[in-house]
Parts: C-alpha cells; structure tokens; sequence
C-alpha cells in the first residue's frame, strides 16, 4: 500500500469535492507549489487511488425514473456461480452498482430505470438467465438523504500524521 502523508490526503479531498479544479488552483489550495502537486497527483493516478474524474449528474432533472436498491441471494455459494452472477450484472447498464456484501445475503445492487415495469422486466430477464437467485428483496427509494463524493479520509487514515514526510521527498513546498 503506497503510504500516504497530510498533503496526499489534502490533495484526495479537494478532488472528491471539486474533481474539475485546475492544477494550478489544487497546488494553491494544498500551499504547495505546482510542480510538487503535479508529481504527487500522478503518483496517486498511477498507485490506483485516485481511479477516475466524474460528474454527479441529477437525475430528476434529466428524466423520470427509479432508483431500486436489491438484495440478492445465491443459491450455490461457489467461485464459479460468483463469476458467472457478476459477469450477468457488469453487462447491465442498468444496474449502476453493486457489491457484494456479508451477513447472510450475497449482493447489494443499484438499478436505475424508467419505472417499476422496466425495473421488474430487468429482475426477470436476470431470474431466467439461470444465475442460481434463490431469494431478492427490493428496496424503492424514496428520497436521497445524503449523497455524495467525500469520504471520511481523516477518520479512515489517522496513522497518516505519523508518516508524513516518507511519502515523497525532496520536493519544494
């Protein structure tokens, strides 16, 4: 795991707020200058940490729909009916997330689609491709609560403090 100091860090947060800052503005906000800030957001694109730039697109404003979260239960819990469920879901554009997930259920999917009809005509599509789904629950959701790009880094990486300065070295700031 690439080690990461306060800088690392302060850089990955303004990314998730603003992705479309110019270079110049990130090395501003982080009071480094350019040439160092350049080095360190390539190390972190290259390391896979920072893994893509994207819009947050509001939906409701582009056209009706309905987002449905999915709990799914397999009824053979071995590698090769994993692979083939999860190969079935990266084929749908439609399903926009999912994960698997622990505690007596498989899967967690996010489906967007037109309507409930489009959304049910999905789940059969997927129930008669044989995946081996014993079990679905859906959820409708109602309203977003909280949304969002930020995460917790601060409360994700406290050891980061202790390591600052190793990261990289040798740089004007």
């Amino acid at each position: 795991m690439l080690k990461l100091d306060d800088r690392d860090l302060q850089i990955l947060k303004v990314l998730a707020n603003e992705a479309r800052i110019s270079k110049a503005d990130l090395a501003k906000k982080i009071n480094l200058s350019p040439s160092p800030c350049w080095k360190r957001l390539e190390r972190l694109e290259k390391a896979g940490i920072i893994e893509g730039y994207h819009a947050r697109i509001s939906l409701k404003q582009v056209a009706p729909h309905v987002t449905v979260f999915v709990t799914i239960e397999l009824e053979h819990h071995r590698a090769e009916y994993f692979q083939r469920f999860e190969q079935a879901i990266r084929d749908r554009d439609e399903i926009t997330a999912c994960w698997a997930i622990g505690g007596g259920l498989d899967y967690l999917l996010q489906i967007v689609t037109r309507d409930i009809d489009t959304y049910q005509r999905l789940i059969d599509d997927l129930l008669d491709q044989g995946l081996g789904v014993v079990r679905y629950f859906t959820y409708v959701m109602t309203k977003a609560v909280k949304t969002g790009t930020s995460l917790p880094l601060d409360l994700l990486a406290p050891a980061i403090a202790t390591n600052a300065g190793e990261a990289v070295t040798g740089e004007t700031e």
